[in-house]
């Protein structure tokens, strides 16, 4: 999993400027989602829900961790956010599996092993700072790390996989890259890496020259910027090299056959598209333009998947837990009163079944005081009329028309029905779903710190 990587970045998403061949090549020997959305637009709530399987209205994580208090990811009061909720770590553990982190986990109490993991190689916060010098948590102490910090999260995935190839229990391995991840001071000047050289004088034209939109709060700087461009292709392609690396690995021990592996991102990014640069959280109103929200997946394992396969149809990651669970034959003890989980399985779509069976019209996204509904053809967002800050409009855009998001419909008398429909979808959907503790338009709470929900 990477921070902050947009499905455009990729050649097997179309990119022929990024340099990505060991992922593109993942991709050709799997299956590629061609649809793939993150249920929210920042770390901690898509990481949640990866795991769980649920809603951020459902398991709490409305935002990155980092601005509540007290700090959940350090010190006296932190906690796991997700350690009351069935979820994938401790399955795993729980039916055998040895597992293992190298990176990022930025839900809670970052200093100790989480949900079953033994291995426990990590970041003290989510956010990434530098990429040489960073603080970094081996054996329970917290150190700088001087080397890159991507070829050293590398390298402690390697490790366990050693550790892993001669131990006859199944094993899980978490891989949370810190990049490519595209915010902060280290966009301002080069990044350095194996890449630096190869990117010094191209143009990178896959990153729009649109002026800045009247929304975006920060990052306003990066637009158009080629150092800040430069640095993140850069910073891609460094994950790229670690995602090759770990495939030589799995190879060598003879364990590509029969091991699933799996790519995606936590979200999107935004890079001058529309006039953004990052993420929803950095605009206000907090956005959903379809590159913060369009995330690269892609299984592989040769043994069961058949290679060369496309899946067509759109799938938000609240349905990533249900189909890892059945493509693993892992039928969880649910306790009495779990969350309903939203989501639907693809599994017996990985293994080549016929994917016009996959008839998901709708797909759903929040982010605090945001909410949008996906169908085929619309995409509505709808803002609650009392978040903390001016909210803006609501938004309606007809994506076969319009994919580029460029004319809001919102008011135009003609889809006043259209409107009113996808507002009864989203009630429907989050009044069955939401949990009234953590359902923020109904005067819930988070666990997070908020940016713009209702007070």
């Amino acid at each position: 999993m990477t921070d902050n990587q947009g499905a455009w970045t990729l050649g097997c998403h179309g990119n022929d400027e990024i340099l990505t061949p060991n992922i593109d090549q993942l991709a050709a020997e799997g299956m590629r989602f061609a649809h793939a959305y993150a249920v929210n637009s920042v770390c901690s709530p898509s990481r949640a829900t990866f795991f769980t399987g649920l809603l951020p209205s459902q398991h709490g994580v409305h935002c990155y961790l980092g601005g509540e208090k007290p700090d959940a990811q350090m010190g006296a009061d932190a906690y796991c956010t997700i350690s009351e909720f069935v979820n994938l770590p401790k399955l795993l553990h729980d039916h055998g599996y040895h597992c293992g982190l190298a990176g990022k986990w930025h839900l809670g109490d970052s200093l100790q092993p989480q949900e079953g993991f033994d291995y426990w190689f990590t970041k003290p916060k989510g956010h990434t700072h530098t990429f040489y010098n960073a603080e970094a948590i081996w054996d329970g102490e917290v150190y700088e790390e001087p080397r890159y910090a991507t070829e050293v999260i590398t390298e402690h995935a390697i490790d366990f996989l050693d550790q892993a190839a001669n131990e006859e229990e199944p094993f899980f391995l978490f891989v949370g890259y810190n990049g490519p991840y595209g915010l902060g001071e280290s966009m301002c000047y080069t990044h350095e890496n194996a890449h630096t050289e190869y990117y010094a004088d191209k143009d990178l034209l896959c990153f729009p020259r649109e002026p800045a939109h009247p929304w975006l709060v920060q990052n306003r700087p990066f637009i158009g910027n080629p150092v800040s461009m430069r640095g993140y292709a850069a910073a891609v392609s460094a994950v790229d090299d670690g995602v090759g690396a770990i495939l030589a690995a799995l190879e060598a021990h003879g364990k590509a056959q029969d091991t699933l592996v799996i790519f995606t991102a936590d979200q999107g990014l935004c890079g001058g598209h529309h006039g953004m640069w990052g993420m929803g959280d950095h605009s206000r109103p907090i956005h959903t333009f379809e590159e913060t929200m369009h995330i690269p997946l892609i299984f592989r394992q040769p043994a069961r998947i058949p290679a060369a396969q496309v899946f067509g149809g759109r799938t938000c990651n609240y349905d990533f837990l249900p189909s890892v669970l059945q493509h693993l034959d892992i039928e969880p003890d649910w306790p009495e009163g779990h969350a309903e989980l939203p989501g639907r399985s693809y599994a017996a779509h990985l293994q080549g079944a016929d994917q016009d069976s996959w008839n998901e019209e709708e797909f759903f996204h929040e982010f605090e005081s945001v909410r949008m509904v996906r169908t085929k053809r619309w995409k509505y967002t709808w803002r609650h009329p009392e978040g903390r800050h001016p909210e803006g409009p609501d938004e309606l855009y007809d994506m076969i028309k319009d994919p580029g998001e460029r004319w809001n419909l919102v008011h135009d008398a003609d889809c006043a029905v259209v409107v009113a429909e996808h507002r009864g979808r989203i009630e429907r959907f989050f009044g069955r779903y939401a949990d009234p503790q953590w359902n923020l338009w109904r005067g819930g709470s988070s666990k997070a710190g908020r940016l713009s929900c209702p007070a």
